[in-house]
């Protein structure tokens, strides 16, 4: 069974910034996309950023630019940059790995 792990959330003023971190274990491999996802209160599950093994990405409009992401394949460990957090980033973040979810850190970015 593959488990993510993930750490980094907290509270910051809108500005500031935090980096998440997300490592698989278990039976994993390389070679799958790993991403992170956000849901806020009342709100679907949306994607925010998605690094393929070659380092390809994607992000949402609403970030771009603002946030990072980044992996370590060695490590099985995808990364998340945020800079310039605005209020409404504030969400649980969720990173993904193949079809497995990590537990979930909250972000709240104050005003």
């Amino acid at each position: 069974q593959v488990q993510l792990v993930e750490s980094g959330g907290g509270l910051v003023q809108a500005g500031g910034s935090l980096r998440l971190s997300c490592a698989a274990s278990g039976p994993t491999h390389k070679f799958f996309a790993m991403g992170w996802f956000r849901q806020a209160p009342g709100k679907e599950r949306e994607i925010v950023a998605r690094i393929r093994t070659d380092g390809s990405t994607n992000y949402a409009d609403s970030v771009q630019g603002r946030f990072t992401i980044s992996r370590d394949n060695a490590k099985i460990t995808v990364y998340l940059q945020m800079n310039s957090l605005k209020p409404e980033d504030t969400a649980v973040y969720y990173c993904k790995y193949y079809t497995y979810w990590g537990q979930g850190t909250q972000v709240t970015v104050s005003s």
